[in-house]
């Protein structure tokens, strides 16, 4: 028979040993988290991306009932509720949307602007009718990465 062999009473990990395993979990943890941060930024331009997409679908919906594009006091809110601003369009047959209108992924308004507004974007190209904007992350115009912004024309 062979011998057994003795099992030490303090026998287990090292100090060392727990330390190096706590560091790859750690650095494992980091990596994960960094990888959800993208996904979550990616999540939220596509869905502000699809939600401008909607929109356009709807105003579409009003132009053809009512003849015109809402104006740009009268916003996105005029695919939800009949407008009570100037020009108020007699054949409105809303809603047009589902659901109320809703903040950007960011918590920040959709820029709904139609193209006789000073405020009309430059780069937005002037034959269009209207162009919504999602300022992205910062809220702000401009902006890379999270803080880019998301439009109806491109």
């Amino acid at each position: 028979m062979k011998k057994m062999k003795k099992k030490r009473a303090d026998a287990g990990f090292t100090f060392v040993e727990t330390l190096a395993v706590l560091a790859v979990g750690a650095m494992l943890s980091a990596g994960a988290s960094v990888s959800a941060i993208h996904v979550m930024d990616t999540a939220k331009k596509t869905s502000a991306a699809q939600s401008i997409e909607q929109y356009k679908a709807a105003l579409h919906s009003y132009y053809l009932d009512c003849g015109t594009f809402p104006s740009s006091q009268q916003g996105l809110i005029a695919l939800w509720e009949k407008p009570v601003l100037a020009p108020v369009p007699s054949s409105w047959k809303g809603p047009y949307v589902d659901r109320q209108i809703k903040d950007d992924p960011w918590g920040n308004k959709f820029v709904y602007v139609r193209n006789d507004s000073a405020l009309f974007p430059k780069e937005c190209p002037q034959s269009l009718p209207y162009a919504i904007v999602s300022y992205g992350a910062d809220g702000c115009e401009g902006g890379e990465k999270s803080n880019e912004d998301i439009t109806s024309w491109k």
